[in-house]
């Protein structure tokens, strides 16, 4: 990716959407995508049939200004509101070594949940006071690596890691700052696989039966910890700004209570991430500004209502700095028609680089990006080449008439898609480019043959 001194912030927020995306389409794709006179989709500069037909598909297509201005909208629209406020970009939605180096230089914090994940951030030397670490079932080791590389957070999700961390830390004569992350009771009504903020969730710890002051209790005299902070998050991808608020409500309460009876001062508070993007026409997303306004305007009041000092506020975007920036394209195949029923076209990828669309029910828009003007002629399916007769990326969409060939373009694929990726049907994982004015750099190599046995070892090679 090439350096931010290119890239300024008016340039960024300058850019105009151009002509020829249809004004439903224009908040789901890249800011710089735009049709041009060949009737071909082009992105950061670069036309994606070239694209295409250079690096083979399925393609990730990465748009370096989208990324960036997301970046600058969260640090800018949450900074505006509190100067000390931090963005921690969620890994989880997408990582590789080129986005953490943008992340970097971005200014942007990272929150990992693995030890791979925190192993890419150290390969670019991310700032280790950057970045938080979440995770129910964090390994020793894993805590032994973060605590080896200094970071700035750990999210402690349970007792029993409260106690492993406490102990590790010991070992190496350190005092880990920690945020407790606390199970509020809230239901954020998004899908039930990415709802985390309610009781029955397999994330953070209670507060309605008590478990949360206990282990505020705990975490307060353990001599090799630091706790400065409350943590919470609700789900994925979240619409409604009201969850936020009930938060802020619940978080306060219980701070306040924890001060009367431990002496515990608040001093950061998170709510977390699960800030939505636009994939279909019909459900728009909230602008950045307004998660921000409702975040802070309800955590100041909840605040004030109990007395308690304002805390240092953190939040957790990832798929709403990734998702927008990501297009991914497909060659179409095969044709099945089914008279009366429906029509099924085959793209040469599906649920092994893109498996939301199985497990949630996730819903995606596509053009085909070599014929982006026609007219829509014709509804089909856009299926999977993978085993599964679940396998299906787009249900019933209206299209001009594909042939094998022709290459189809799903925008708002940048979120999760390649974090879930796997080698069903032993596939292997796309390629990934990243484009800015004109150019593109590929970040990630198309895996081959090879790749899916490089581990692979028969009983007599062990």
């Amino acid at each position: 990716m090439q350096s931010t001194a290119s890239y300024n912030n008016k340039d960024l927020l300058m850019i105009q959407q151009p002509t020829g995306i249809s004004e439903d389409l224009r908040d789901i794709f890249p800011l710089t995508a735009k049709i041009e006179a060949n009737s071909h989709l082009f992105i950061g500069g670069c036309d994606s049939i070239d694209l295409a037909q250079r690096f083979g598909t399925p393609l990730y297509v990465f748009d370096e200004a989208t990324l960036r201005h997301q970046c600058r909208d969260f640090l800018g629209e949450f900074r505006k509101r509190q100067p000390q406020a931090q963005v921690y970009y969620a890994a989880k939605a997408y990582l590789g070594r080129a986005l953490a180096a943008l992340l970097a230089e971005e200014g942007i914090g990272m929150d990992v949940v693995s030890g791979g994940e925190l192993a890419i951030a150290k390969s670019v030397d991310f700032p280790a006071e950057r970045i938080a670490f979440h995770g129910n079932n964090k390994s020793a080791q894993e805590l032994r690596e973060a605590l080896d590389y200094g970071i700035g957070r750990i999210v402690v999700d349970n007792f029993y890691e409260l106690a492993l961390l406490n102990d590790i830390a010991a070992s190496q004569g350190k005092r880990q700052k920690i945020m407790l992350r606390l199970s509020p009771g809230i239901d954020p009504h998004t899908h039930s696989h990415t709802t985390t903020g309610t009781i029955e969730s397999k994330f953070g710890i209670p507060i309605p039966d008590g478990q949360a002051e206990r282990a505020l209790k705990e975490a307060m005299g353990l001599a090799n910890i630091d706790l400065v902070g409350l943590h919470v998050h609700l789900g994925s991808p979240i619409f409604e700004l009201e969850p936020y608020t009930l938060a802020s409500e619940v978080i306060a309460e219980f701070a306040s209570q924890m001060r009367e009876q431990y002496g515990f001062e608040m001093q950061e508070y998170s709510p977390g991430g699960g800030f939505a993007i636009q994939y279909v026409p019909e459900q728009p997303a909230p602008p950045v500004s307004d998660y921000a306004d409702v975040i802070f305007a309800s955590l100041e009041e909840a605040c004030k209502q109990h007395s308690l000092l304002m805390p240092v506020v953190s939040i957790e975007p990832g798929r709403s700095i990734v998702g927008r920036a990501g297009v991914a394209l497909y060659a179409a195949g095969s044709r099945k028609e089914i008279p009366g029923v429906k029509t099924y076209v085959s793209l040469d990828g599906g649920m092994a680089d893109n498996i939301r669309p199985a497990i949630y029910g996730s819903r995606y828009v596509g053009v085909i990006a070599n014929k982006a003007t026609a007219t829509a002629k014709e509804k089909v399916t856009l299926a999977g080449k993978y085993c599964e007769s679940g396998d299906i990326l787009i249900q019933e969409i209206e299209l001009p008439p594909l042939e094998p060939g022709d290459i189809v373009a799903l925008p708002a694929s940048g979120a999760y898609c390649l974090a879930m990726a796997s080698n069903y049907n032993a596939s292997q994982k796309p390629a990934i480019v990243v484009v800015s004015e004109g150019h593109a750099n590929l970040i990630r190599k198309r895996e081959d043959y090879e790749d899916l046995m490089r581990n692979d070892l028969l009983p007599n090679e062990a």
